[in-house]
């Protein structure tokens, strides 16, 4: 008689785990409001001698667990494609061996399956529980956020994988233990059709002495593996780059090594202003342009200076002597619309890629525009931005993110050391938006959205251009590591007009919640 294939197939490798936790591992699986699943268990070969009794116990209260007893110790790779092997389901489930199934967690999941048919790989968000059981450190993640992959395995708990494309990428692969499952995804999504974020705590990781949940530093091996895991990735989608250690463990950072292809104009606007900075006084613009001059790496650049009538002539003569032959200027007569002044320089440029920048910005990343711009050569990238800093160090840009339904800073006023939630300011990811203030992106993009949007003459036309290129279905990616300083005035009351807001809600609907930062700040 053939037995029909189930939902799900729970793939969970065992190798002497406390018998409690095995015991309840088991019990979160059984309490499963959605029953069309089986549990696959691979006995790793344990030495302790209460697992087997406990997995063999299982197996004979519900037909729907399986055991599988290893005749050798193979470790997490070899136990976990056994059960891959084994399975019958629609679907995989990776369960470790001691963490908890929240009792929801196959029900939700087979709704966002049903909702999204061609779903090909399902995560969710994960908390973590002690010994007592309680609850603590819940992880609200992002939804799919490939940049952000690569820099840390932030999918993790709950994650559920297409049966058929897992068996297709070749299952766990040998050489990345500890990591093992970082690898496994990072070959599962760049095939899958959709990714589907399940934004509820599905998933109780268990924290144990020793385990990578109470502490990144016990399992080393892993750090490598993982970082291993990217390069071996960034290979196979032909990313000029090389992944290393990142600030934290389980942190890995990405540098990209293309040059950009065509010239690449950089548009200034700007009337000219003075000020002191850290206690000299500057003409603004011309300290923007030395400091891109020097920074911004291999590339052919080209500075378009869009300046109003009232810039002094000394100011423009300096420019000239600071580009030179780099320099284009372009002369604006009309009232001030910073929209129409970036849309007057892309027009008059020429180059394939355009970075715009305020003329209050001190670039001090090597290869700012090339970090800036590398990614834009890749499939499905449509803008870049930049770590903004104010001159005391704090944070001005790190991404905009949505909070109770209107845009504004990530992590604003922070300081620059600071990590953030699940370590978000030491990682490449996308985001929402970008602000004008610093941004990239191709000629292409910016013609097909239609530049910045004039309607818009002060506030929020970055966040508007953003938009657009989104809807488009490409990535906006927050660059951590191209770094600049941004002068603009922290004490100064921005002023916005109640028509600019009700403008951007009616070109955009409102966001509850952000896509890729839900939790900004720890809670």
């Amino acid at each position: 008689m053939t037995v029909a294939a189930p939902r799900f197939s729970i793939v969970t490798p065992v190798f002497d785990p406390p018998a409690r936790a095995l015991e309840e591992m088991i019990d979160s699986v059984r309490s499963q409001t959605f029953g069309d699943w089986e549990l696959i268990l691979v006995d790793d070969r344990s030495t302790q001698a209460h697992v087997l009794p406990i997995l063999r116990g299982a197996a004979e209260a519900d037909a729907r667990i399986r055991v599988i007893e290893r005749a050798d110790n193979g470790h997490i790779v070899r136990a976990s494609n056994d059960g891959i092997e084994a399975a019958r389901g629609e679907f995989v489930v990776l369960v470790d061996h001691d963490d908890l199934l929240v009792d929801v967690a196959l029900e939700r999941m087979a709704a966002a399956i049903d909702a999204e048919p061609e779903a090909d790989y399902l995560y969710s968000d994960e908390d973590k529980v002690d010994d007592d059981g309680n609850l603590y450190d819940r992880f609200r993640k992002p939804d799919w956020s490939p940049e952000r992959l690569r820099g840390q395995m932030y999918t993790s708990h709950l994650s559920v994988l297409r049966t058929s494309l897992v068996r297709e990428v070749g299952g766990f692969h040998e050489g990345f233990d500890g990591s093992q499952d970082h690898d496994l995804v990072l070959r599962v999504t760049e095939r899958a059709r959709r990714v589907v974020h399940v934004p509820e705590v599905l998933y109780h990781w268990r924290v144990v002495p020793g385990s990578a949940a109470g502490d990144p530093e016990a399992k080393p091996y892993a750090w490598t593996a993982g970082k291993n895991a990217v390069q071996a990735h960034l290979e196979r989608c032909g990313i000029d780059a090389t992944a290393d250690y990142g600030p934290v463990p389980g942190t890995y950072t990405v540098e990209r090594h293309a040059r950009p292809d065509g010239l690449v104009s950089v548009i200034i606007p700007t009337r000219g202003g003075e000020g002191i900075v850290w206690g000299e006084r500057r003409v603004f613009v011309v300290e923007a342009v030395r400091s891109l001059l020097r920074h911004a790496g291999d590339v052919d650049l080209e500075v378009v200076v869009v300046y109003d009538g009232v810039t002094p002539p000394a100011v423009l003569d300096e420019l000239r002597a600071v580009a030179g032959e780099k320099l284009l200027l372009v002369r604006y007569d009309k009232p001030f619309n910073y929209s129409e002044k970036c849309n007057i320089g892309a027009l008059r440029s020429h180059g394939r890629w355009l970075v715009m920048l305020n003329d209050d910005v001190e670039v001090v990343t090597p290869r700012f525009v090339q970090r800036l711009v590398a990614p834009l050569l890749e499939e499905g990238v449509g803008m870049t931005g930049a770590r903004l800093l104010f001159p005391d160090g704090t944070l001005q840009h790190a991404g905009v993110v949505y909070r109770r339904g209107d845009p504004g800073h990530a992590y604003y006023g922070d300081f620059d050391d600071e990590l953030g939630v699940a370590n978000a300011l030491v990682l490449d990811r996308e985001c929402s938006a970008l602000t004008g203030a610093c941004m990239a992106m191709s000629r292409k993009v910016f013609d097909q959205v239609g530049g910045f949007s004039e309607l818009l003459p002060v506030n929020f036309n970055d966040t508007d251009l953003s938009l657009k290129v989104a809807a488009c279905g490409l990535r906006l990616v927050w660059l951590h590591a191209a770094k600049a300083f941004h002068f603009e005035s922290k004490t100064r009351v921005a002023v916005v007009h109640a028509w600019e807001h009700e403008l951007l809600k009616s070109r955009w609907p409102s966001r509850p919640r952000d896509p890729y930062m839900p939790a900004e700040r720890a809670v």
